[in-house]
C-alpha cells in the first residue's frame, strides 16, 4: 500500500521514518500535544516558529513573549521549558562521557544551551581532568546585560580545589553578537596567565550570542 508522508500526523511519520526525517515544525508539535481553540497542533507550531523566526528562538523564548502567542498557556510553556531542559542535560552527559577535545561540538552545544538564552552576562568555567574529561562545569561570575566582573584568582583557587588540569572558559554576550570584545581578550590573558603559573591549561574561550559562538582556540588566540 502506497502511503503518502505528507499525509501523516508528526507521530505517525516518526514512527514510519524516524526522528530525523521531521520538519521543526513537526517536532514542536509533538512537544506541544494539542493545538487550542480554532487551531490544530501543527498550525501553532507553525505560528510559534513563523513569529519566533527559528526552533532555536522558540525554545529560548521568555516567558512573557511566549504568553503573548495565542493558544500558548501554563502548561505549554512548561512543556518547552521542559525539552530545552532535557536538551541541556543530555549535551552535558555526552560531554562528560568523552574527550572533550575529541568532541568539541558537544562542547559548544552544551555551552550554547546554556549561556544563549541569558538575560545578562554570566561567566562559565568547565574543569577537566589531565585526560580533558569533565570534573565539573560552573557558573562562576554573574553580571550586567553588557558586562560582567571576572576574577581570576578564584577560577585558578577552584580548580586547584578539584584537582583541574585544564579549563574551558565561556561566557555570553546577551546583545546578540559573539564577536569578543578588547575585554574580553585582556581577562583571557590574564586566566591563561593565571594557570600558566600552577600548570594549569586554559583549551579554549567561547564568546556565547544567540545560536552562535566565537572560539578562541579555533581562531588560534591561544
Amino acid at each position: 500500500m502506497n502511503v503518502s508522508w505528507q499525509k501523516l500526523m508528526p507521530r505517525e511519520k516518526l514512527q514510519q521514518r524516524g526522528a530525523g526525517a521531521l520538519t521543526d515544525a513537526e517536532l514542536l508539535a509533538i512537544f506541544l500535544r494539542t493545538g487550542s481553540v480554532g487551531q490544530d497542533v501543527m498550525t501553532l507550531a507553525g505560528q510559534l516558529l513563523l513569529q519566533f523566526g527559528s526552533l532555536y528562538q522558540v525554545m529560548t523564548a521568555d516567558r512573557q513573549a511566549m504568553m503573548a502567542v495565542k493558544g500558548v498557556g501554563d502548561a505549554k510553556l512548561a512543556q518547552l521549558h521542559a525539552v530545552a531542559e532535557l536538551g541541556r542535560r543530555f549535551f552535558r552527559a555526552s560531554m562528560a562521557r568523552e574527550d572533550a577535545l575529541e568532541n568539541p561540538q558537544a562542547t559548544h552545544q552544551y555551552l550554547l544551551s546554556m549561556l544563549a538564552h541569558q538575560e545578562r552576562e554570566i561567566f562559565m568555567v568547565i574543569f577537566l581532568d589531565n585526560q580533558h574529561r569533565v570534573l565539573n562545569s560552573q557558573e562562576m561570575f554573574a553580571g550586567s546585560i553588557n558586562s560582567v566582573e571576572v576574577h581570576p584568582r578564584e577560577i585558578v583557587r577552584e580548580a586547584l580545589k578539584i584537582n583541574a588540569a585544564a579549563l574551558i572558559l565561556a561566557h555570553n554576550h546577551p546583545s546578540g553578537m559573539a564577536e569578543p570584545s578588547a575585554a574580553d581578550g585582556d581577562i583571557t590573558r590574564q586566566i591563561v596567565s593565571a594557570g600558566l603559573l600552577l600548570n594549569i591549561r586554559i583549551l579554549d574561550h567561547l564568546v556565547i550570542g544567540q545560536g552562535q559562538y566565537v572560539s578562541f582556540a579555533e581562531r588560534g588566540w591561544l
